[in-house]
């Protein structure tokens, strides 16, 4: 029988990551078999930078951690060799800097994951990543309002022009 101590470590271990995937805006399950450290740890880097951690956890400490947050749908992506990456400001740059990395590392598969407690499967979250940031985006609605305002300016000043013709 498995030692008192060593399940009370697991037992914390696990709580520990339930209470991470909980407070996380995105949680990653993603496939690293075949890609070198130097890869991984140019991953970690890259995924420091938008504030969200890469680990690599037992596939049993995670479904158990899935379990305790009441999350369903992930027990079949738990298989393998299995990374979880966790942001907990942004989900959007995290999610894109990971699908940058698989565009360059075809060896690296995004599984499934969650977004403020929403599972995904792997095509919703390439989907979201393809999406321009939020300051490109915001960007461009600004840039469609200026134009339609000028629009509007024109418009005006051509009616204050015929109605002077008028006068």
């Amino acid at each position: 029988m498995a030692n008192e101590k060593v399940i009370e470590q697991k037992k914390a271990e696990v709580s520990a990551l339930a209470e991470k995937i909980k407070n996380a805006k995105l949680v990653l399950l993603t496939d690293y078999r075949g890609i070198t450290v130097t890869d991984v740890t140019n991953l970690r880097t890259s995924l420091r930078k938008v504030n969200s951690e890469y680990k690599v956890i037992k596939n049993n400490i995670t479904r158990r951690a899935l379990q305790e947050c009441k999350i369903e749908g992930l027990e079949d992506m738990l298989t393998g060799t299995t990374a979880v990456i966790m942001g907990n400001e942004d989900y959007l740059e995290p999610l894109k800097a990971v699908y940058e990395y698989t565009k360059k590392n075809e060896a690296y598969k995004i599984k499934a994951g969650i977004i403020d407690g929403k599972v995904m499967s792997a095509e919703e979250l390439i989907t979201l990543a393809k999406l321009p940031s939020r300051e490109t985006l915001i960007s461009m609605l600004a840039g469609a309002l200026l134009g339609n305002i000028s629009k509007i300016a024109v418009a005006i000043d051509q009616v204050r022009i015929q109605k002077e013709a008028q006068a």
